[in-house]
């Protein structure tokens, strides 16, 4: 009995139960979602042509290979729980860091959350359209559940459906590149683009890629239930968000080789439309399965790495108390998990959450390009601290991501000026229940 009184009173973590290969399923599952299979009908609209095309996927995946080599360095050097919340907080102050963790919880990770469950559920055509809300809502609480009952659970079913979403969406590539239903003329096709300004064409596709390959950053968001992360976070991030640039490229070839420019531009969904001209419904049907499972494991991994940013902010006495609490035996932000789940399980019924994703687009970015700046503020102001990884070409790599992200910010800026300020109005709603739970906690 006193030694289980002595057990029950000695403070409850996060377990380090992630292994390599866990953080890279997260970094690929993660980031390949629904983007791969409709993305390219934006991007042909707005560049016109197929070498056009491939151009913005190796300027956006450069541009996140850039963020990911930049996250290494982070990462390994502070491996806690919530990702670039504790690296605003050390590099520019608690206020920077409850800003990113603000908009997270309440909209950029939920909204995604929620966007993401709704659109699993789009591929499933014989459920009766009405019961497409609720059944997202179960698939997310569902999920919830499923990560509260322990990380390794949740790492080993996120290796299982990455592998499964990697093996199905070669498939489909090798049907499209190997069984001879297409052309290479394909390649030289072109299209009118829908926009004449070719810096507007261009930046509008590029925000397409970017969404395609958003997510990269998440397996530092759980580095404190990451096994040796010194060594395995940097592994996952450069060599899990270089695999996803070559599966991009991969499966565009194989949608090039197949439809030309101007079929691809006119379908919204452009895998199922490469492999329905292949092997008629039932190829389609198989893109179908494909992009659940891509979807889901997607899911999952948002679940699993996004539950982590309100709990370190609770665990700073900047967020509700009760989201800092892990589980006694499953070693789980328990609440922080659920917590996150409900809120995008209302957001999926609100129906709201596309426009107030949209909305903070704009901030996320600046966060994205101030995160990345770190690593240069922190050699500056911590000069000593231990660095296990240095960031590859530094300091130019992070500055060629902040120009990019600021060029980014620029464009959204311009072409979006309502959406931006609705964004900035969102975020700044967060600074009042900043300045009570910091008195609070004095």
């Amino acid at each position: 009995m006193n030694d289980m009184n002595a057990r029950s009173k000695q403070p409850v973590s996060l377990n380090r139960d992630l292994g390599m290969w866990s953080a890279i399923a997260l970094v690929i599952g993660t980031v390949i979602g629904s983007g791969i299979f409709i993305v390219p009908n934006t991007m042909a609209r707005n560049m016109g042509s197929p070498d056009m095309v491939f151009l913005v996927w190796v300027v956006g995946g450069l541009m996140s290979l850039s963020g990911a080599l930049t996250y290494a360095e982070l990462s390994a050097a502070m491996p806690g729980a919530g990702g670039e919340y504790v690296y605003l907080r050390e590099a520019y102050g608690p206020v920077w860091s409850f800003i990113y963790g603000w908009t997270q919880m309440w909209v950029a990770k939920s909204g995604s959350i929620a966007t993401l469950a709704t659109a699993f559920f789009l591929y499933l055509a014989n459920f009766h359209p009405e019961l497409k809300q609720i059944l997202a809502m179960v698939l997310i609480m569902g999920l919830g559940v499923l990560n509260y009952f322990g990380v390794r659970l949740a790492g080993n079913v996120q290796v299982l459906v990455t592998i499964c979403k990697v093996g199905l969406i070669f498939a489909v590539i090798a049907i499209g590149l190997g069984t001879g239903h297409g052309a290479s003329s394909n390649f030289g096709s072109k299209v009118v683009s829908t926009l004449g300004n070719p810096g507007s064409a261009f930046f509008a596709a590029l925000v397409a890629a970017l969404w395609a390959y958003d997510g990269w950053n998440n397996v530092s968001m759980v580095a404190s239930e990451i096994r040796d992360p010194q060594r395995n976070l940097p592994r996952a991030l450069i060599g899990g968000t270089a695999a996803v640039m070559g599966i991009y490229l991969l499966a565009n070839a194989a949608y090039f080789y197949v439809l030309p420019a101007s079929e691809v531009a006119a379908s919204d969904l452009v895998a199922a439309e490469m492999m329905r001209r292949i092997y008629g419904q039932t190829g389609a049907g198989l893109v179908s399965v494909a992009a659940m499972i891509s979807i889901f494991a997607a899911l999952n991994g948002s679940i699993l790495s996004g539950s982590r940013v309100p709990y370190a902010m609770a665990r700073d006495g900047l967020f509700f108390a009760p989201m800092s609490r892990v589980h006694p035996d499953y070693h789980t932000p328990g609440i922080s998990i659920l917590a996150l789940s409900g809120w995008a399980a209302i957001l999926v019924l609100s129906g709201r959450y596309d426009q107030l994703f949209t909305y903070v687009i704009f901030a996320s970015w600046i966060l994205y390009g101030m995160t990345t700046a770190a690593v240069i503020v922190l050699r500056r102001k911590r000069p000593d601290m231990a660095r296990p990884y240095r960031t590859f070409g530094y300091p130019w790599v992070p500055i060629v991501f902040v120009i990019s992200a600021l060029s980014l910010i620029v464009s959204t800026l311009v072409n979006s000026p309502r959406e931006s300020m609705m964004g900035i109005v969102l975020v700044l709603i967060g600074l009042p229940f900043y300045y009570y739970w910091s008195k609070r906690r004095t």
